[in-house]
């Protein structure tokens, strides 16, 4: 009777704040697909609120039940408990990411203690927790499957990473510490858009625009004229200020922008200096609080490296074998510009760009203003989808009735071979003042099955490329084409997903395996057979020519050392701050100086630093975790040698990486699966020979 009291006061509570709210009715769309085109500003807080007190209802409900404790009616009801919650939070935390606006980010704010107090009530809940236990302590008994083995481990070791071993007093510091972290976090994004958004080089005398390309300059007048200004105008988006460094004559300009993109978010308006601060001391108390002597002890233990101790032997394995070849890089981009005209005693970081540039032309003929006209973006969708069709048997509809968040995004049905649904893909291209920058993978939904019923995925991609023009359509770089290729691996991973619980389907892996489908697919792009199915010059459809995808093979490991090095300063700097026991006395920019200082490869630049930025570690999912990037590129270099082997189009080698990589999810152990697909564990050395980084 207490459990459907309970229920019934939840149930009461969703009915009277659904009868207008999009987000708490069963969509009438297609699929049934967010309702993007009902969703206001209002329906988002009413919604969490109904959400939050229907999953505390369902976790009362497994509490009050007087039954023994079983997988059935504790482990599989905890994994669909929370079902509305995590709809409304699936839209409105991608759409503050993709598509937000000031009203958003209050609400972000409201919500922050709202569910950290959701959180801890889960997790700190001592009845709960005891069921959890009970069915643990007796689960080799129970005969469960691989699957609810995992999800019932999962639980366990959750609650106690969670603190569900605490003493009362010290549940209560660490859920005080965990509503300031959520707080911290956010507040740290919020500055590292708005610094982004704050800074604009507007230039208004066309004789600084020199060295800069057509397509950049119109750029540049069209988001002149979107804000009101005279000439052309600059912003730190990746597609105006990387091709602005790499292309512009006036080093002075460069310097200027440079410098800015390098003190976003350090020092002013939108400091985060002492937020980094705030951030990494409270990860040091929670991690304390809960048996750790570091965050990156308490992080690694459920990622596929396990310990600090390997994470830190890794980078080194890979940053000082690298380090000759980075420098030897800077090195020959520095005599190369001293013969043609650089007059400075060293190369600056806003040199570097300008001139490599340069040089590849010289080295390769190649430019990626030579390489653009080839590279429309309506091609490379098709491209794009196409390779996955030829891989893996699946197809893409466009779909125009489906609501989107924006007039930019659109929204394709993807089919199996077999002709079944198996998935909504969202795809948003294009920068805007309302969505951060850099390109990613979500989802809106993910994968399961509940009641005998399957839930398909709805996945979306979010990438910043160059506009169209009022003069040319979408025409992306190559390294474009490649991240977009990358987010789509991700993507696939979520569109395969099989299994019964969302908790273990799709990305929901370990953070140093599930890079490994996105960095796979960067390959491609690599491959002359693959470029030469679609690329055509936009304006006269010949096709790319044979020496210019010679090129493009032949750079594709130019400046491969000082690459490689630079990723692994992110990794580095990530496990400098997430090792620490303590606090430095150090100010935040003088503490990244120190720790990146003995593997520099080019001249420190006082009063900058990337840590006010850097939203992956101190706002995003990678804190003791972004070496992950050159992990996966491990076992990508290592997997992408058996297409080599047996044929980049190979079906065979395509449905295995299928069926034991991307629709296994986190079902078993991340080194299991790779063994089953590779047939070995995987070899460090095919990605220093893959990047010609060796004697």
């Amino acid at each position: 009777m207490k459990k459907l009291l309970i229920a019934g006061a939840a149930l009461a509570l969703i009915t009277s704040c659904n009868m207008k709210n999009p987000l708490l009715t069963e969509s009438s769309a297609p699929f049934g697909a967010p309702q993007f085109d009902k969703i206001q500003n209002e329906h988002y807080l009413p919604a969490f609120e109904a959400g939050i007190a229907e999953a505390k209802a369902e976790i009362d409900a497994i509490i009050a039940n007087e039954e023994e404790p079983t997988f059935e009616n504790t482990i599989e009801a905890m994994e669909y408990a929370g079902e509305t919650l995590n709809n409304v939070a699936g839209i409105f935390y991608n759409l503050m990411e993709a598509n937000t606006n000031d009203q958003m980010q209050q609400i972000a704010e409201e919500l922050s203690p709202m569910l950290t107090e959701y959180e801890m009530y889960v997790s700190l809940n001592a009845p709960l927790f005891e069921r959890v236990k009970a069915v643990y302590e007796k689960r080799n008994e129970l005969g469960l499957d691989k699957d609810q083995m995992k999800i019932l481990e999962n639980n366990y070791k959750g609650f106690v990473r969670g603190g569900a071993n605490l003493s009362d007093a010290d549940k209560e510091l660490y859920s005080k510490w965990s509503e300031e972290l959520s707080l911290a976090t956010l507040q740290f994004s919020k500055n590292v858009l708005a610094a982004t958004n704050a800074y604009v080089l507007n230039i208004t005398d066309e004789a600084d625009l020199a060295g800069l390309p057509e397509f950049v300059r119109t750029m540049a007048a069209e988001t002149a004229a979107e804000k009101g200004l005279e000439g052309w105008a600059f912003t730190l988006d990746a597609p105006s200020y990387s091709p602005f460094l790499k292309y512009s004559e006036n080093r002075e300009l460069r310097r200027q922008i440079w410098t800015a993109y390098n003190t976003r978010a350090i020092g002013g308006e939108f400091d985060n200096t002492e937020i980094v601060k705030k951030i990494v001391d409270l990860r040091i108390r929670i991690a304390n609080i809960l048996g750790y002597e570091t965050y990156a002890d308490y992080a690694l233990e459920e990622r596929m490296a396990k310990s600090k101790s390997t994470v830190n032997e890794f980078i080194m394995d890979l940053l000082e074998p690298s380090l000759p070849y980075a420098r030897k890089d800077v090195a020959d981009v520095f005599a190369y510009a001293k013969k043609n005209g650089f007059e400075g005693s060293r190369l600056e970081s806003w040199d570097f760009s300008y001139w490599s540039e340069k040089y590849q032309q010289a080295e390769y003929s190649l430019s990626a203003e030579e390489l653009k006209p080839y590279f429309q973006l309506e091609n490379c969708i098709d491209a794009v989808f196409g390779l996955a069709s030829r891989l893996y048997g699946i197809s893409f509809t466009e779909l125009d009735n489906v609501p989107v968040y924006h007039e930019d995004v659109k929204v394709y049905e993807v089919k199996d071979a077999d002709g079944s649904h198996l998935a909504l893909f969202y795809a948003d291209f294009f920068p805007r003042a309302s969505k951060r920058g850099g390109a990613w993978m979500t989802e809106f939904r993910g994968q399961s099955i509940k009641d005998g019923v399957e839930r398909r995925p709805f996945i979306s991609t979010v990438m910043n490329f160059t506009k169209p023009t009022a003069d040319a359509p979408a025409l992306i770089t190559h390294d474009e084409l490649t991240t977009f290729l990358h987010e789509f691996g991700h993507a696939l991973h979520g569109m395969f997903a099989q299994g019964r619980y969302g908790s273990l389907t799709g990305t929901n892996v370990s953070r140093d395996f599930v890079e490994l489908p996105s960095q796979i697919m960067e390959n491609w792009a690599f491959e002359p057979e693959y470029l030469n199915s679609f690329a055509k010059h936009y304006q006269t459809g010949e096709p790319i020519p044979a020496e210019l995808i010679e090129k493009i093979v032949a750079a594709k490991n130019y400046l491969a050392g000082y690459a490689q090095v630079r990723q692994l300063h992110y990794g580095l700097l990530d496990m400098s701050w997430h090792t620490l026991t303590e606090l430095p006395s150090e100010s935040t920019v003088d503490f990244e100086a120190k720790a990146l200082a003995p593997y520099a490869v080019m001249p420190a630049v006082e009063g900058t630093a990337f840590s006010g930025s850097f939203s992956h570690i101190f706002s995003g999912g990678y804190s003791a975790g972004y070496y992950s990037y050159k992990w996966a590129e491990v076992l990508e270099a290592d997997a992408f040698s058996l297409f080599k082997e047996k044929g980049i189009f190979n079906t065979e080698v395509a449905a295995s990486f299928r069926e034991n990589i991307l629709s296994k999810g986190g079902t078993d152990d991340a080194a299991v699966l790779y063994r089953n697909f590779r047939g070995h564990d995987p070899q460090p050395e095919a990605l220093m020979q893959k990047l010609g980084l060796t004697k």
